[in-house]
Parts: structure tokens; C-alpha cells; sequence
């Protein structure tokens, strides 16, 4: 998941299929880590038919990567 945040921080937007091309994971797995970072609210999905773009919530990510920081600082 932490590999699926960064593209996405890096991407902006990205597809599943372009996830699945740049990590060494199926695609039913890429989904599976899309769903519950969803469900977290780090990322969110846009209904391109019959794709979907995932991109980073990003008040919601700013939000966790400052926790992030003050947990391991």
C-alpha cells in the first residue's frame, strides 16, 4: 500500500492498469490495496468508464503524513 501511495504522490492520477505495469503484484491484489485505501480515505477514485483514476486525497494524506511524522520523530 505504501508503494501504491507513492506512485500516486509522484503520478498524481494514475489507472490500476498503470499501477499493475510498475509493481510486482496482480492485478486483483493492485485492486484489493485500491479498495482499503479508499475505505481509509487516502485516495480517491473517478469513474472514467470503464476505468477508474485513482488519485491522492490529499487533505487526507496530509493529515496522515504529519501523524506519520510525529509518530516516529
Amino acid at each position: 500500500r505504501i508503494a501504491i501511495l507513492k506512485h500516486l504522490e509522484n503520478q498524481s492520477c494514475c489507472f490500476t492498469g498503470d499501477l499493475v505495469d510498475v509493481l510486482p503484484i496482480s492485478q486483483s491484489t493492485v485492486s484489493q490495496h485500491l479498495k482499503e485505501l479508499k475505505n481509509a480515505g487516502l485516495i480517491q477514485g473517478e469513474l472514467k468508464p470503464p476505468k477508474i483514476k485513482y488519485c491522492i486525497n490529499q487533505e487526507n494524506w496530509n493529515i496522515a503524513k504529519t501523524l506519520f511524522q510525529q509518530f516516529f520523530d
